[in-house]
């Protein structure tokens, strides 16, 4: 099923995924305790834009289909 929105979210995960990545290599090279809880924050923050995208996601897939079936 190709919908706009839906690619849209699943685009933003992706951009997600990358961001932890960079953040987890950068918080495995620090030695500061200041910068590492710095990092962890951010981390923090983009797992629950995570969360969110994917509750979204969930969302309007069922709301998809729902319409789909409604139109049969």
């Amino acid at each position: 099923m190709r919908d706009p929105y839906l690619d849209e979210l699943k685009n933003d995960f992706d951009g997600y995924s990358k961001q932890l990545k960079k953040l987890q290599k950068k918080l495995l090279k620090t030695n500061s305790a200041d910068a590492q809880s710095k990092i962890i924050k951010q981390i923090d923050s983009i797992a629950n834009k995570m969360e969110n995208n994917q509750r979204q996601s969930v969302k309007v897939t069922k709301s998809r289909i729902k319409e789909r079936k409604s139109k049969r």
